[in-house]
């Protein structure tokens, strides 16, 4: 299984010109059957897609029926080994504790690839490597 961060599922309902070639990238993954996720990637995802500064923001309602249809994948929740391990993590690769967290999401679901823009591509974290399926897409991300 891969690891599907939030940036996939934001690039995926976004309706930006300028993020049109990632959405295409994000939606057509989102077609396979072998991904996984995490509570915190849901949440961050709902964050992020009903912010009220984003131009494009979804609603309430759009958004939490999103939500539900992605529970579709394998979801990894927050626990306290996760968190344990997340610390760990944060220590031996010093990155970011919600950096940290995502990766030992995807270790706890048995996934050995996260998809992701946000962490470098081509890392390994012990046995979880990052691929950045955006490498080569023109426009960038709005923050």
């Amino acid at each position: 299984m891969r690891f599907v961060d939030t940036s996939v599922l934001l690039y995926a309902v976004s309706t930006a010109a300028d993020e049109r070639v990632k959405a295409g990238v994000a939606r057509a993954l989102l077609e396979a059957s072998d991904l996984a996720l995490s509570v915190q990637v849901l949440q961050e995802f709902y964050v992020q897609a009903t912010r009220a500064t984003k131009r494009d923001r979804l609603s309430h309602e759009q958004a939490a029926m999103l939500v539900e249809s992605f529970l579709r994948y394998p979801v990894q929740e927050t626990t306290t080994a996760v968190m344990r391990a997340a610390l760990e993590t944060t220590h031996r690769f010093r990155v970011s504790y919600w950096d940290a967290a995502i990766v030992e999401a995807a270790r706890a679901l048995g996934c050995r690839k996260v998809l992701s823009e946000d962490l470098a591509h081509g890392t390994d974290y012990g046995g979880v490597t990052v691929e950045n399926p955006f490498r080569g897409a023109r426009a960038r991300r709005r923050s």
